[in-house]
């Protein structure tokens, strides 16, 4: 049964993936995207990692698939004109897949199994431990300074993502909270004598 969950998560998860990159509307790629992220929570159960599944369920499928979903149905995004110019960069994106199976390729060919493999498979977490637990272990003590550069790389791309797409555009009213605070109250009011029975 074990080994029939994990053929099944795993060509689920594949699945997914490959139609997230193929599928031609938006939405539907999204919901592919929530079946591979599903599918990688029921491996992640088969390896005794319960804490990372649920994990992965809530933060991934509850909040940033979720929230992809509702931006690209919300948006009033011209799908038509983005695939237009997504064939300008075709031979690109060609050459970097290519390299990219090419590496995976001599990672695969050089691929050896660890002797100790079996037994940490058999027992992920150590002994009296629970999963939490040896998660924390292992990130807040063995790999801390990796998990902070990452953190540190991740901060950056976000920063990075925020100042290439802000744009400043023209005719739109945005607060000036400074002129809001310097304001002269005399400049700001303007009284006016209405005549009864007229507007102004």
């Amino acid at each position: 049964m074990t080994v029939f969950a994990f053929y099944l998560f795993s060509l689920s998860a594949i699945a997914g993936g490959l139609f997230t990159v193929i599928a031609r509307n938006p939405v539907h790629s999204v919901l592919w995207l929530i079946l591979a992220f599903l599918s990688s929570a029921g491996l992640f159960v088969l390896l005794g990692a319960e804490f990372v599944a649920m994990l992965l369920i809530i933060v991934y499928v509850g909040a940033v698939a979720v929230l992809f979903l509702f931006v690209v149905m919300m948006l009033d995004v011209d799908f038509a004109e983005l695939r237009a110019g997504m064939a300008k960069y075709m031979p690109l994106a060609l050459l970097i897949g290519i390299v990219l199976l090419m590496q995976l390729a001599m990672a695969f060919g050089g691929w050896q199994a660890s002797e100790l493999a079996s037994t940490q498979l058999s027992a992920p977490a150590p002994v009296d431990v629970q999963n939490t637990a040896a998660l924390g272990l292992v990130l807040y003590d063995r790999y801390f300074l990796l998990f902070q550069l990452a953190g540190l790389i991740l901060l950056v791309a976000m920063i990075g993502a925020i100042v290439l797409t802000l744009r400043h555009r023209v005719g739109v009213k945005r607060q000036d909270v400074l002129a809001q605070m310097w304001r002269d109250p005399k400049k700001a009011l303007d009284l006016r004598d209405v005549k009864p029975g007229q507007g102004l």
